[in-house]
């Protein structure tokens, strides 16, 4: 799916709009991918920390890292 996503956003990037609508679609894709990452990690992590109050940390970080692909995405931006 990420790839036929690349390759329509290429696509829209090359002829039909410009490379910084391309970049805000690319944004705007990965912001939804991690939103739809960080429903069902931190629908565990909650889980698990309801049954273990020292699994906090371990819960936190793993529901941050989808955040780390939209950081990325932003970096993309300013790359275009």
């Amino acid at each position: 799916m990420l790839e036929a996503l690349t390759n329509v956003a290429g696509l829209l990037a090359q002829e039909l709009i410009s490379p910084t609508a391309a970049a805000a679609l690319a944004v705007g894709f990965a912001t939804i991918g991690a939103g739809i990452a960080e429903r069902s990690i931190g629908a565990a992590a909650m889980g698990a920390i309801a049954e273990d109050e020292d699994l906090f940390g371990q819960g936190l970080i793993l529901t941050v890292i989808p955040e780390t692909l939209v950081i990325l995405a932003l970096v993309t931006i300013f790359v275009v």
